[in-house]
This record gives C-alpha cells, structure tokens and sequence, in this order.
C-alpha cells in the first residue's frame, strides 16, 4: 500500500503526510465523506506509514513494519467494525484492555474505526474517555459517512480530514485501466462515490444481471402492451434479485437520463453507450418533460422502498406507470 495508489483524495492525502513530515501526527482523525471514497484504505496506509522504519511520509511497504500492516498481523494496528448494526461498549472496552499494554516499538499504537456514527451512546461515551486520555501513546481514526451522529465532544476532539466524492470521469478511466468491462463500470461509476464502492459492485456476479434486466425492461416498457411486469416478476423475483431494487431504480433513472442526452446531442455522457443504437431511435418517441417524469417515477420508487412499501409492489407501480 502507498498514497500514491489512492486517487482523488490530494487534500487528505496533503493533510496527513504534512503531519507525519512535521512530526505532528494528531492524537486523533475523522475520516468524514461518503463511503467508498478510499478512507479505510487511507487509514490503514496512514497508519503503515506511521509504522514504516525506511520512510517518513510515505509507506516503502517493504520494511518488516509495512509487511505485517499488509499481512493484517501488526500487534499496535487494531481495527473495529460495527457487531451486527453497531458498534458496542463492550467493543470499546476490549481496545482499552489491548492499549493497556505498552507496546514494545516506539511507535503509538493505531486503532481505526470503521463506521464510527453506528458506536450505541454508551460505547462513544466510552470511546470519549479514551480519546482524551489513553493510557499509551496512540493515534485514533473514525470513519464515517455521518458526522453528525457522532457526539459533539468526539467531533471537537478529532482532526477533521475530509473525503470528497471521485468524479465518474476519473473512477471511469482507473477502472477501465484495471480491466473491468466498459458498460458495467460506465454505471458503477454513477452508483457510487468512490473506487471501493465501485469495485465492490463490479466483482458482485448479480450487478451485470440487473443491468441486463434493467435493459430488457427498459426496452419493453416502450412498446404497447409491454410484457415488463411478466419480465419484471420472473427474472428479478423469482431469481432472488429483488434485495437489489434500490440500484434497479437508480440504474432506470441513469437510461431515462441517457434518453435527454441523445435529445441533446450530449453523446459524451451516455452511460449505456453500448445501446447506442436504440436510444437514438426511441429517444424522440417522448417528449423531454415525459423522460423527465420517467426519472421522478424512479426516485418515487427509491422513496417508497426506504418506507418499507412492498418491493414488488413498488416495481410493479412503476413500471405500470411508464405505460
């Protein structure tokens, strides 16, 4: 691992390695920005570096230091994520009984937390106690994509280092460079804010079959007594991929988009470009502002399925409305 491997990050990436070049590596960090975006690869990279006997701002990634980081066997590297949906007082206490114990290197220890917003009260408040006075030299990062759900006295405490979202242009360009196949990766770059994020739905074997799904009824949902409910009910239903409606909606959304795109001559931001040749042939049989509703449809069944409406019902509304 290294900084330079991670991209779009330069303000983060400036923030921390200015700190390990003063000697000024803070007590404490929050990784803020939505996920995806590199933070937990940053972390354990910012804590190899902090560990790293040949570099001072940058992980060589050779020393027997980097090597145990990049093994997951560093004894003073300790990282928790959430038991089920949170993460737990008992949690917390098991960290401090671990920092009770000097380290044997001159390095502080790290620990890193992932998803730091889902810590129950009592598990922050314990955390709180830690962070102000732990009983050996460490340096603490929380991730999370929800700030605001973290105590204000956590927050007062950490050094800020905020995540910004990857444009689609730049994940497009590394991914398709890291062979991932042009049409999946020109919609994982709209579904998601960073290359993590990305890279977790281009490995998911069901991600190329609800983009063909989505095509398929995307095409008969255009044509008079469309068969898209009978499509819709055997081949995301009855194939058990009904758990991923919420990116079924927001891939229907990107098609109705590509739709304006071709309207508008914006060739260059088609995302199923490979369906070049039937957007441009059906993308004037609707109007501008009916593509429009078409795109409200699909945020209106993204809404309905966060209130626990049915998923099929929810699907079979939309479809039904694009008649």
């Amino acid at each position: 691992m290294s900084f330079n491997d991670i991209v779009g990050q330069d303000a983060a990436l400036q923030m921390l390695q200015n700190g390990l070049r003063r000697d000024a590596v803070s007590h404490a960090y929050l990784f803020s920005g939505p996920a995806g975006c590199g933070q937990m690869k940053t972390a354990l990279t910012f804590a190899q570096t902090i560990f790293c006997t040949e570099s001072k701002d940058n992980a060589c990634g050779l020393c027997l230091e980097c090597r145990k980081v990049e093994h997951g066997n560093h004894p003073d590297l300790h990282l928790i994520i959430p038991d089920g949906a949170s993460i737990k007082i008992d949690q917390i206490r098991g960290l401090q009984r671990v920092f009770s114990y000097r380290s044997e290197s001159k390095n502080p220890k790290v620990y890193i937390i992932d998803q730091a917003d889902t810590m129950t009260n009592q598990a922050a408040n314990s955390l709180l106690k830690f962070l102000e006075e732990p009983p050996i030299p460490a340096v603490a990062i929380l991730i999370s994509e929800n700030v605001q759900a973290l105590l204000p006295t956590i927050q007062s405490r950490s050094q800020r280092v905020p995540f910004r979202p990857i444009s689609p242009t730049m994940m497009l360009e590394v991914l398709i460079h890291e062979g991932y196949p042009s049409s999946l990766v020109r919609c994982a770059v709209h579904l998601s804010s960073g290359l993590e994020g990305c890279r977790e739905l281009l490995e998911q074997n069901w991600f190329a079959e609800i983009r063909n799904v989505v095509l398929q009824l995307g095409k008969e949902s255009m044509s008079r007594g469309s068969t898209s409910l009978i499509t819709a009910g055997t081949k995301l239903f009855k194939a058990g991929l009904s758990e991923h409606l919420d990116i079924i909606f927001n891939l229907f959304h990107l098609w109705f988009k590509d739709m304006l795109h071709v309207q508008y001559d914006r060739h260059e931001s088609i995302v199923f470009i490979d369906q070049l040749e039937f957007l441009s042939t059906h993308a004037t049989s609707r109007t501008h502002a009916q593509w429009v509703s078409y795109m409200d449809l699909a945020a209106e069944g993204k809404k309905k399925l966060r209130y626990n409406v049915n998923g099929q019902l929810c699907l079979e509304q939309f479809l039904i409305g694009l008649g």
